[in-house]
Parts: C-alpha cells; sequence; structure tokens
C-alpha cells in the first residue's frame, strides 16, 4: 500500500498516471520504436491484438518503475521497493481490460482509416457535404507481369507489403488512405488555401508524402530484392477541387466522394504510363502548392482526358 500525506496525494497520482501513458501516447505517435509499431500494424488482428498488449503491458510497466523510483527517491511516496517496480496484480487487472477496450477501438479506427472513423463516429457525413479536396492515385508498376512471373498468391503479397509501406509516410504527412482499388491506392487531404499566400500547406504534403514514399522503396531496395524479388516501382497523379462528400450504405457504411475531381485523377494516373512520367500534377493544384525542397517541376503542356470535355494542363514532378 503506498503511504503518502493527503497534501501530495494527487501529485503522486498524477506521476503515476502521466509515467504510465506517455509511453503509449510516443510508441503509438511513432516517435520511439517506429518500425516495430509499423510492423504491429500489418500482423493479423489476433496477433496484433497480443503484440500490442505485451508491448504496452512492457511500456507501462517500465513508466510505473521510473515515477516510483522518482517519487521514492523525492521522498513523496514511503513504499518498499517492490511495490515501487512493479504494477500491484488488481492495477494490472484493470490495466489489462483497458489496453484490451482501446486496443479494439485502435484496431477498428486503423481498419476503416483515421477519418473515415471519426466522420462515422460523428456522422459528418450522414447528409452529403460539398467540399474541396486533394487526391492522390498510386498504381503499382508492374503487377500483372509480376502476377505471371510469381503467381498470384506472391504478387497479392508483394502487393500487399507494399500498401503497407505507404501508410507511415501517408500519416506523417496528413493524408488518409480512403481506398485500395486492386493494385493502386487512393489517398486523400483536405485542400484549404491560405487568405495570405493563395497556396495550400496540404498540397505541398502531399507532393512530399509522393517522394517520401519513393525514396523509402529505394533506400530499401535490397531487401525489397531478396524478399519479393523486385524493388516496387510507381506511379502518381495529384489533383484537387471541389467533391461531395457523403456516407453511404446501410449493413456496410463507407464514406465516398462524388465529382469530376475523383475521375480526372484516375485519368491523370493513366497518362504517367503513356508519357512515361511517375509523377504528374494537375496545374490548378500545382498553382496552389509550395513544392518541397529537392524537387523540381517541368510543364507538359494541355492534354485531353478520356471523359473529361475540358483539357488539362499537366505538370511533371521529380527529384532533383
Amino acid at each position: 500500500m503506498f503511504v503518502f500525506n493527503m497534501s501530495n496525494g494527487y501529485v503522486v497520482a498524477m506521476v503515476f498516471a502521466n509515467f504510465c501513458v506517455m509511453p503509449l501516447i510516443v510508441f503509438e505517435r511513432g516517435f520511439i520504436l517506429r518500425r516495430l509499431h509499423a510492423h504491429i500494424r500489418r500482423l493479423p488482428t489476433p496477433t496484433y491484438f497480443l503484440s500490442t498488449i505485451l508491448i504496452y503491458f512492457v511500456l507501462t510497466g517500465l513508466g510505473f518503475a521510473a515515477a516510483g523510483v522518482l517519487l521514492k527517491g523525492t521522498g513523496q511516496i514511503a513504499v518498499p521497493w517492490k511495490n515501487v517496480l512493479i504494477i500491484p496484480p488488481k492495477t494490472l487487472a484493470y490495466t489489462l481490460i483497458l489496453f484490451f477496450l482501446g486496443i479494439s477501438v485502435m484496431r477498428i479506427r486503423q481498419l476503416l482509416g483515421r477519418d473515415v472513423f471519426l466522420s462515422l463516429l460523428t456522422g459528418r457525413y450522414r447528409r452529403p457535404l460539398q467540399e474541396d479536396r486533394i487526391f492522390l492515385f498510386i498504381d503499382v508498376v508492374g503487377s500483372t507481369s509480376y502476377a505471371e512471373t510469381f503467381g498470384d498468391l506472391k504478387a497479392q503479397e508483394f502487393i500487399g507489403a507494399i500498401f503497407g509501406g505507404i501508410s507511415e509516410p501517408v500519416s506523417r504527412h496528413g493524408g488518409a488512405i480512403d481506398d485500395y482499388v486492386g493494385d493502386a491506392a487512393i489517398i486523400t487531404w483536405p485542400l484549404q488555401s491560405s487568405a495570405t499566400s493563395g497556396r495550400c500547406d496540404n498540397a505541398g504534403r502531399s507532393v512530399a508524402c509522393v517522394f517520401d514514399i519513393l525514396g523509402q522503396f529505394e533506400a530499401d531496395a535490397d531487401r525489397w530484392r531478396e524478399e519479393h524479388g523486385l524493388v516496387p516501382q510507381l506511379r502518381a497523379a495529384l489533383h484537387g477541387g471541389s467533391v461531395v462528400t457523403a456516407e453511404i450504405g446501410v449493413d456496410h457504411h463507407k464514406i465516398t466522394y462524388f465529382g469530376d475531381v475523383v475521375n480526372t485523377t484516375a485519368r491523370l494516373e493513366a497518362l504517367c504510363k503513356s508519357l512515361n512520367r511517375p509523377v504528374l500534377m494537375s496545374s490548378d493544384l500545382f498553382g496552389l502548392t509550395f513544392l518541397p525542397t529537392g524537387i523540381r517541376s517541368e510543364a507538359l503542356g494541355t492534354y485531353m482526358l478520356k471523359g473529361r470535355d475540358q483539357p488539362l494542363d499537366v505538370v511533371a514532378l521529380e527529384k532533383v
């Protein structure tokens, strides 16, 4: 049992609570053990639960012990060292129950996506809303030929590993993965222009996200060759504008986007192949973008895209 004065009781409780919780927050935010966190997120759900509970238990135990050493060392509590370093059984039982509930919510959030989870929870799109958004379409190059060489199961494993690899850069740059369609991923950001500069910070983040993903695969090329026999090659297209966002479905709910912007981004991604350019961006979105350091642009002119009446000015992006 802890022994402390009533005057410092709240301080002691606050220190223990913060020291136990902060390691978990830091871990989930990816500030520590980033590779381990990314690996666990890709595990099957039962393994994900067990692994996360184990890591949470270790991190909480370390935080509890650190708080106990601090408080005992400063004379705030008078307890045996055993009680300072080890979480009491009853407290541990409550902690594990809370872990299970919290991890369940996080898994649902992960499966649905951060923005979709919050939107479904709050009912934001029960009635359709018109809003401006940026869309990034990423397509895996050569997935069909890869399947012909290695088989469909190996190809699906390859594509799954690629999509697992893009999740961390997308999250870090504030984007949300909206959907996976075959060997393509659809990622989105809110499109909000600054009143002073007329530019959109998220437009720059979306460009940085693309090249961080490409750079990540290049930097880890040896591992990809060893594990999958091929280094991923991607095509990416960026476009933005006004869409209608709505929640649809009854048994299965989904947030979806309607409008020409989504179709145009898909057509722009297809143009990457014919122009032999890995990253294309509409000039409409480019005009709102602060390019990240080390990225340069090249205006490619005007193109007519299938299903679109108006021509579209296109810009190619590449790393310097």
